[in-house]
């Protein structure tokens, strides 16, 4: 199946098939734990499907959530929720993340004990009721600054702010930084274990948490205490909180929020992130994520539906989702008939070139227009110039890109200017790219390139070279009989008498700069 089809359509068949999911989850990690070196293209497959099939199961849990009264959606569940949509490979559980909140409230309390060894706070079986006192308030608070600060290092991270695994609970506590609004979240979930009501406060450019310094809730922002996460816990007066930011801002953006009102912010930071990545399957895959998280908290945002139907049809996945999705936005705003017309068209159109496929382009080196092209798909490869290695998925007798990327890359200093074979190769690093035939070299110690789409081009590796899959032979027919031939003129010299290539040294494996 091509890739679009496996990302879309097919899913539908999947949920179709009725068994159960256990079972279908069963069967993909034992296609994914299989031979590391082999069956890359069914793991390629199994991996999306997986990864499928744990999202809807999000959903799921996620729309059951956000049907509960307010007062039982806790931030810190809803946190976890976000995070495992968007890593569903990864082994999050809320009851995982609630031990260790729990490690640092005992880290805390001990604190606590050697300074009030009465508090309220440390009394076993008291459950979670509220410190009602504020001078005890504020000795849970010094101690869970001294505490998740001094004593555990939890910081902002300054320096990586728009790192999407800033937002993601699990990664703030492994890792011990976030940004403002992961902080909060730990930090209010701890206070609250300590009988301290802390409120979230959705704050221009910095999210904030406040604390109220009266018996009985208040509306007046002076009467609170504003609480900096992400600045140490540091405590801030309403005056205070503006100079923080910089600007000057109307008394509702100190009010607090609900947990629903928390995770849009949580999920639009993440969204933002996508859109500012650089167009690769990596920010492409979290802009879809977190959509689909920020439309099934706010299902009418017609601004994100339409950055959703963009983005479907940009990718050329699931035409008959982005139909729904277009007649959705056409229905809440009318005079966006513009644009969704526009895109209602080429998706019809796209729909009809599905029903008919068109023949892939096959590319035979023996063809005379070929001549020039010396390596073949499979090779593992070293960029001359740039050092990283890579391996070859496809090629061009000449450069095919446009002339302004042609001028962007300075092709023409190169020797042969763009009138030579490129290359598309995969990446040490994640990255594809399109590489001059001279700049590149078949590598001394070939060795396995960790990219994330190896197994969409690729069926093994097979020591030397990677094996094209069915989809790739086709293509380029004659070009595996080329790759073999190759590898056993290039590694025969490092060829031991049992077959398999010797270990390539360990600067060999080095990514180069």
């Amino acid at each position: 199946p091509c890739i679009g089809q496996v990302l879309g359509d097919s899913f539908a068949e999947i949920e179709s098939l009725g068994a159960p999911e256990h079972f279908c989850e069963d069967e993909l990690l034992s296609i994914l734990n299989s031979d590391r070196r082999k069956s890359l293209t069914l793991k390629y497959y199994a991996k999306k499907i997986l990864y499928f099939l744990r999202q809807q199961k999000v959903l799921r849990s996620l729309k059951a959530f956000l049907e509960r009264p307010p007062e039982e959606q806790l931030a810190l569940e809803g946190a976890v929720l976000v995070d495992q949509y968007c890593n569903p490979l990864a082994d999050v559980t809320l009851e995982s993340i609630s031990v260790q909140i729990d490690d640092i409230t005992d880290k805390v309390k001990k604190y606590l004990r050697v300074k009030n060894a009465s508090h309220p706070s440390l009394r076993t079986g008291q459950g979670h009721g509220l410190v009602e006192d504020l001078e005890l308030q504020r000795q849970v608070i010094c101690a869970l600054n001294a505490v998740l600060y001094d004593q555990l290092q939890y910081k902002g991270n300054e320096c990586d702010y728009y790192n999407p695994l800033n937002s993601y609970i699990h990664q703030v506590v492994l890792r011990r930084t976030g940004i403002p609004i992961s902080l909060s979240v730990l930090y209010m979930t701890l206070a609250r274990k300590l009988g301290v009501l802390l409120e979230p406060v959705n704050f221009p450019n910095h999210f904030l948490l406040r604390w109220c310094q009266r018996q009985t809730r208040s509306d007046d922002i002076y009467d609170y205490i504003y609480v900096d996460a992400f600045g140490k816990g540091k405590q801030l007066t309403a005056r205070e909180c503006e100079y923080l930011i910089r600007q000057q801002v109307t008394a509702e953006y100190y009010g607090s929020i609900s947990t629903t009102e928390l995770l849009l912010r949580m999920v639009g930071n993440l969204l933002n992130i996508g859109k500012r990545g650089e167009g690769n399957e990596k920010s492409y895959q979290l802009l879809r994520d977190s959509l689909d998280l920020y439309l099934t908290i706010d299902p009418d945002n017609v601004q994100y539906l339409l950055l959703q139907a963009r983005l479907y049809f940009h990718l050329g996945i699931w035409p008959e989702k982005v139909l729904d999705i277009l007649q959705h936005i056409q229905a809440l705003d009318p005079s966006q008939h513009g644009a969704v017309g526009y895109l209602v068209q080429h998706t019809l159109e796209h729909i009809q070139h599905k029903r008919h496929p068109m023949e892939p382009d096959v590319k035979r080196r023996s063809a005379p227009e070929h001549s020039q092209v010396q390596y073949s798909v499979g090779l593992i490869m070293k960029h001359k110039r740039s050092g990283y290695n890579c391996v070859i998925y496809g090629w061009d007798p000449k450069c095919m890109m446009s002339q302004e990327w042609i001028t962007t890359m300075r092709v023409h200093q190169l020797t042969s200017g763009a009138n030579q074979p490129f290359y598309n190769v995969l990446v040490q690093d994640g990255t594809c790219r399109y590489a001059a035939q001279e700049n590149l070299e078949p590598h001394s110690a070939p060795l396995e390139i960790a990219h994330p789409e190896v197994g969409r081009y690729f069926s093994e590796f097979a020591g030397t070279h990677y094996v094209s899959n069915e989809e790739l032979q086709t293509r380029y027919p004659e070009d595996m009989v080329e790759t073999q031939s190759t590898v056993q003129e290039l590694y025969e010299a490092h060829l031991l008498s049992s077959g398999h290539l010797a270990e390539p040294s360990a600067d060999h494996q080095t990514v180069g700069p």
